[in-house]
């Protein structure tokens, strides 16, 4: 089954397809929004087969489409590729445009909303973000946009994108929420990142020293950071409770949460066939024998102790008990029973 043709669309050629056949966008789409869209409408399609027979080739194509999707949202990325796609750009490098003409250019503000967006910024100490966040003038994920665009780093909707636990495992939750960050996994060779804001060298270099390979960043909101932290640390905890009552590793591949999800189902499976609770006709023949044994000797003592406990307990403290000599009294009555079926209905079960 060819999952680029079934799913996405793509006719027959190169496999995987190239970064922009992968997102269905003409060759050298400049328009981030367009590429962003596509790729949330393919990601949520693919994400249908994500459970079933096709589970872990869903993953590999997820993974797929997120790389290309960074790759075509990051300018200096995106030039690059397009590079060795044979598209030539001019000489000249246009510089660093601010946010708010980021906003004024694509209609959300006017100028003297940037102007008084900048007063209310200086005179309260907040970055321009924050500054039009908190005067209602655009929202969140817009403004971020809008600050990745100054700041030629790609945006990420954190929603579409689930970090990998091995990657999660390497930093400390209270390092993620001092500093707004949260891994997400690794790409070629280099540790991806999503950032409230530009980090600090300091932090890049102390990522650096934990991973041991070079950042790149990814800007994401503010709240979607905060959210992600919390809820994939939740389930990274998890997870790996389950997986260390299996004595399993944390999975190594790049397809991030979803395998640690898939990671559980045989955990309790595993932990269903340990012990008494596995099914008698899976037991070795060894076992099988000694299963028998030990359930002929259960049987033999379900009978042997309530018929000593009611002749020399209950009928010699309880004579009313004692309906005839000829009939066992409660012990034997209730007892005996219960273990055998107990033995032939569980145990040899």
């Amino acid at each position: 089954m060819d999952p680029y043709k079934e799913w996405l669309g793509i006719p027959d050629g190169p496999r995987p397809p190239d970064n922009y056949t992968m997102l269905r966008v003409v060759q050298f789409e400049d328009d981030t929004t367009k590429i962003r869209n596509n790729y949330k409408k393919l990601n949520a399609h693919v994400r249908k087969y994500a459970t079933g027979q096709y589970s872990v080739l869903s993953q590999q194509v997820l993974n797929e489409l997120a790389k290309a999707m960074l790759c075509l949202t990051d300018p200096e990325r995106k030039r690059e590729y397009d590079e060795s796609q044979g598209r030539e750009f001019p000489e000249d490098e246009t510089g660093t445009i601010p946010m708010e003409r980021v906003l004024i250019k694509q209609g959300h503000i006017d100028r003297d909303q940037a102007k008084e967006a900048q007063q209310f910024a200086d005179l309260r100490g907040l970055s321009m973000r924050d500054a039009v966040i908190q005067m209602k003038l655009v929202d969140e994920e817009t403004a971020t946009q809008a600050l990745a665009a100054e700041l030629k780093l790609p945006f990420v909707d954190l929603e579409d994108l689930v970090p990998a636990f091995r990657v999660l495992q390497k930093v400390p939750q209270k390092v993620c929420q001092r500093n707004g960050i949260l891994p997400l996994f690794i790409d070629d060779n280099m540790l991806l990142v999503a950032c409230t804001d530009d980090p600090t060298p300091e932090l890049e270099e102390e990522l650096r020293l934990r991973y041991g390979l070079p950042m790149r960043r990814v800007l994401a909101t503010p709240s979607g950071i905060r959210t992600g932290i919390d809820q994939y640390f939740a389930e990274m905890d998890e997870a790996l409770a389950a997986i260390e009552a299996s004595d399993q590793e944390l999975p190594v591949g790049d397809s991030s949460a979803g395998e640690a999800e898939k990671k559980k189902k045989p955990k309790k499976k595993a932990a269903k066939s340990t012990g008494g609770s596995k099914r008698f006709s899976d037991l070795p023949e060894d076992e099988q024998r000694q299963r028998k044994q030990l359930g002929m000797i259960m049987m033999m003592w379900g009978f042997i102790g309530p018929v000593l406990i009611d002749q020399f307990f209950l009928k010699a403290n309880f004579p009313a008990l004692n309906f005839s000599s000829f009939l066992p009294s409660l012990a034997t009555l209730i007892v005996t029973p219960i273990v055998f079926l107990f033995v032939t209905k569980v145990y040899w079960k």
